[in-house]
């Protein structure tokens, strides 16, 4: 990206922050929740998303750098992997689509076959821990696996 394009892209995004939080303020639930409400994460991404926006804005990058043909095929790796995530989840379950995510994203990365099934079923732990016990989430468990409770 040139500087223009760079301020183009920053406006974008605070555009993109505004209808965010526009959006967030109307969220009410009926019933008590949490202090914090349904409002606190997306107002929270809206100010993230606003900040980088602005940064980007007022300071453009000049000189890009961008990777070359083996990371842009990488990075179209990257996005698939995660379309096909979101469609295996329900599919597979939590545990299974993150384990193999976490070993694809992690292969992408140069990793080993073995280190990458290792990374992959520890970050699938590590995000079940998290979300499931100590968050209290329902995680899918998955059609090959609805036998089992958890």
């Amino acid at each position: 990206m040139t500087g223009r394009s760079d301020r183009i892209a920053g406006a974008a995004a605070l555009v993109g922050a505004l209808a965010i939080a526009l959006e967030a303020r109307g969220f009410s639930v009926d019933f008590l929740t949490d202090p914090l409400g349904p409002k606190a994460l997306p107002l929270f991404a809206a100010g993230l998303l606003a900040a980088g926006g602005l940064l980007t804005l007022l300071r453009p990058e000049q000189e890009p750098h961008w990777p070359d043909a083996g990371g842009r095929t990488r990075a179209v790796i990257a996005g698939a992997s995660f379309l096909l995530y979101a469609w295996l989840l329900f599919p597979l379950g939590f545990f299974l689509a993150t384990a193999l995510e976490g070993a694809v994203l992690a292969r992408l990365f140069g990793g080993r076959i073995v280190q990458c099934v290792v990374a992959g079923l520890a970050i699938s732990v590590l995000l079940f821990a998290l979300f499931g016990w100590a968050l209290g989430l329902a995680l899918p468990v998955g059609s090959l696996m609805s036998g089992l409770t958890c």
